[in-house]
């Protein structure tokens, strides 16, 4: 099971397509992925935190839809016992299609 971002990155790696964290330096051809902390939630306890829960979001970028990249993902997030949530727009501006899974690392 994954519990940080640097399991995830290696984890997402291993997919077999490029990988960073928010953004490139330099322009990327589709398939890609990059991914970023959203947010974070606190469990506290005894005026102390106790543990933290990481919001993540995948994002896949593809010129098509991939639905062997997507699936990649999806099985990787299974193998990983993460659920997810998925979201997918097409930005005309760029033409390409990106596929959004939100997890939860705890």
């Amino acid at each position: 099971m994954i519990h940080s971002l640097a399991e995830l990155a290696q984890g997402l790696k291993s997919l077999g397509y490029p990988v960073a964290y928010s953004h490139f330096s330099s322009a990327q051809t589709p398939p890609f992925i990059c991914y970023r902390v959203i947010d974070s939630e606190t469990l506290t306890g005894d005026n102390t935190v106790v543990d933290e829960a990481i919001n993540v979001d995948i994002e896949l970028y593809t010129e098509t839809k991939n639905l062997t990249a997507e699936n990649k993902i999806k099985q990787f997030l299974k193998d990983n016992e993460l659920i997810w949530d998925y979201n997918e727009i097409f930005i005309e501006s760029e033409g390409v299609f990106q596929c959004v899974f939100s997890i939860q690392l705890i």
